[in-house]
């Protein structure tokens, strides 16, 4: 699970995301192991560039200069083997998407015509929001992204660089078909309404669950996570899975994976995490389920090193019933320091688990194997790039985390360049007074980053299932996700407010660092995070729905005592915390009943809930907010361009060393990626 970026105005521009020269490179740092280049921290221009609702920034590594030659091939070898299988994500996230993507570049790249008009400005805009959301829908919205240019311009287009764009895939730029690539609405059918890959033509979500429900694992204590690595389609009336493998679907891409994953191999670290590496290698080689688990408690297992990463079909947000898992990568190098401060955290993981609200038999008896590190990000792909998570706790697997564990990163390196992006100044416009704004200022990025780490660490790790109980992909189906998001983050949130925190020397006034963490949750939830949508839009995304739901009750919960008050004040509305220790336990219920709707598997709790206070917008408060934030520019989403490696070689073709380049504009790097790493068809 991953907690997204939090859109929240702190001091200095944390987590908002918004670009310009390429950072200075310097000389070559010769040492006996090693000869690298790496970019200097001072003067380096964190933003590359903004179009529509959308930035770009860079981040750097620190710390690579301190790795071995050998440590240094194995991270540039997990690079390669995560953006090889760049284009599964796109894929995954539509069928048209790879064609669609291939027509539009070819136009980019060879149109010789007038690239000063108002059309041409408008076909790069919408290539740059494609490639950003891995394909034709919003990133996260989920909505189709709509071109402003015509169909006849656009035909022009092709027309004149000779590029050629199927009928069916020339017309859905356009028309109303697959709006929305995940649709949870209530209601309606999630599987044959979302035009997300993961399912056939005519396939409904009877059919998946139908499919299933007849699915058996050898231990059902270890249930196997049936459909993560598969398309499940319909063939002559019957219900297939086409798997994600060697030799099956996106095999080519696979087959590089590999390739680069064997490198790596012979460069692991220790015993343990080679042998985790090779468990990989044989996932992707046969598609085997029971081998993916054998892989999770292998890589959770293996804790040593300084270099560690996340690769295969993870996460299942994009899933509207949560079965399949988006391809994603991030390859992490740890940050010593930040990860021997923070580990207490996960050193401490019992005592919050035996002081949480939670009823007596939701709690674990015995926490286990929770690792928490900092980390600094080398390279990502997939479902984590350019838009990435800023933590990460894996995996996924409940039977796992309660036998073996799990690990928790946050990605210390993308924080950083959030927070070095500059303020959007929209901070002011949206806190009730100036005591908010003051505390936002002095703790605001420290409350952040500790709710991203109890988020992580005590949040996902928290909590038992009811004997019986099935995984929550088939109890709360397209709840599971916001459910446990929102779970977590009430975890954090509770405890952000804790003498214990100060206690343990991770905070200098654990009151002021917890108000400052409630009013920012709070005017999120409620206000700021409405700048994402469009008047009439309801929420969609998991994790904004859970911030709403989470917020609104509280809200509701709160008003008779006077908890939290709604101020109008010269036409505009603010949230004023009045009472910060009730709402501490406003948190505190909340956070039982969400445990016991999980652990009980209660559907109907779980979409009483989403339903009621996270999905629906007052659309009179929307229109408020979106005309008070038009003063600002800066845009509401941001994302990635990666670093480089390109290794230096000797006469024998051994790697010597590396240079570490920043991508001048986002299309560099997206041209680029798409000359080098286009390994499959245009249809799968």
């Amino acid at each position: 699970m991953k907690l997204k970026t939090v859109f929240t105005f702190v001091a200095a521009g944390a987590l908002l995301v918004g670009c310009k020269n390429d950072p200075k490179v310097e000389a070559p740092v010769e040492t006996k192991e090693k000869e690298t280049t790496v970019t200097t921290t001072d003067k380096f221009e964190y933003v590359v560039g903004q179009v529509a609702d959308l930035k770009i920034l860079r981040y750097q590594i620190p710390g690579w200069e301190n790795l071995s030659l050998k440590e240094q091939k194995l991270v540039y070898y997990l690079t390669q083997a995560g953006v090889s299988g760049r284009d599964i994500m796109w894929d995954q996230n539509y069928r048209h998407n790879l064609v669609i993507r291939h027509a539009l570049e070819k136009v980019y790249t060879t149109y010789k015509g007038d690239k000063t008009s108002s059309d041409w400005e408008a076909f790069d805009t919408y290539l740059k929001r494609v490639w950003f959301s891995n394909g034709i829908h919003h990133h996260y919205s989920n909505d189709k992204i709509k071109p402003e240019f015509s169909q006849d311009y656009l035909s022009s287009l092709l027309a004149a660089t000779s590029t050629e764009l199927p009928k069916e895939a020339y017309e859905v730029i356009f028309n109303d078909k697959d709006a929305k690539k995940v649709n949870l609405s209530k209601g309606v059918d999630n599987v044959a309404v979302s035009a997300v890959n993961f399912y056939g033509q005519g396939v409904t979500n009877a059919d998946v669950e139908a499919f299933y429900k007849n699915k058996k694992s050898p231990n059902p204590d270890k249930p196997l996570s049936y459909g993560l690595n598969s398309q499940l389609v319909k063939e002559n009336g019957e219900l297939k899975e086409r798997v994600y493998k060697s030799g099956g679907l996106y095999g080519a891409a696979i087959d590089e994976i590999i390739k680069w994953l064997e490198k790596a191999q012979g460069v692991a670290e220790n015993k343990a995490q080679g042998d985790a590496l090779g468990l990989l290698i044989k996932y992707y080689q046969t598609g085997d389920l029971q081998t993916w688990d054998d892989y999770n408690v292998a890589w959770t297992a293996a804790t040593e090193g300084n270099i560690d990463y996340i690769n295969s079909f993870i996460e299942v947000y994009n899933d509207p019933l949560g079965y399949r898992g988006s391809y994603e990568t991030v390859v992490q190098i740890k940050d010593f320091d930040m990860s021997k401060k923070m580990a207490v955290l996960s050193e401490n993981a019992q005592w919050f688990e035996d002081n949480s609200p939670l009823m007596k038999e939701h709690k674990k008896d015995s926490v286990v194997g929770v690792t928490y590190k900092v980390v600094a990000v080398a390279g990502e792909a997939g479902d984590a790039s350019p838009s990435t998570p800023i933590g990460v706790n894996l995996p996924n697997a409940n039977w796992i985390r309660a036998a073996v564990g799990s690990k928790s990163v946050s990605l210390g390196n993308i924080i950083n360049s959030y927070n070095n992006a500059g303020s959007s100044g929209r901070l002011k416009e949206f806190v009730h007074d100036e005591e908010e704004y003051k505390l936002e200022k002095e703790y605001g990025q420290l409350a952040d980053k500790l709710h991203t780490a109890l988020h992580e660490v005590i949040g996902h790790a928290s909590g038992k299932l009811n004997p019986g109980v099935g995984e929550t992909k088939e109890t709360l189906k397209n709840y599971a996700s916001t459910m446990e998001e929102g779970r977590a983050d009430l975890v954090g949130l509770y405890y952000l407010m804790d003498p214990k925190l100060q206690e343990l020397g991770l905070v200098p006034d654990w009151e002021k660092v917890g108000k400052a963490a409630y009013d920012g949750y709070i005017r999120n939830g409620l206000m700021t995070q409405l700048i994402r949508l469009n008047v009439g839009d309801e929420v969609e995304e998991a994790h904004m729905r859970n911030r709403q739901w989470v917020s609104a009750w509280s809200f509701e919960q709160g008003k008779k005592d006077g908890v939290i008050e709604k101020v109008t004040r010269d036409g505009k509305t603010y949230y004023d915390i009045k009472d910060y220790k009730k709402l501490h336990e406003i948190f505190g219920r909340l956070l039982k009943e969400a445990q016991r709707i999980k652990s009980e598997g209660d559907f109907a709790a779980a979409e009483a809930l989403v339903e009621g206070y996270g999905v629906k917008v007052d659309p009179v408060l929307h229109k408020e907010i979106l005309d008070r934030n038009s003063q600002f520019k800066s845009a509401p989403y941001s994302g990635f361009v990666n670093p480089v490696l390109v290794p230096q070689k000797d006469e024998a073709g051994e790697i010597t060393g590396f240079e570490i380049f920043q991508p001048k504009t986002f299309e560099e790097q997206m041209l680029f990626y798409a000359k080098n790493y286009s390994f499959l068809p245009q249809v799968n």
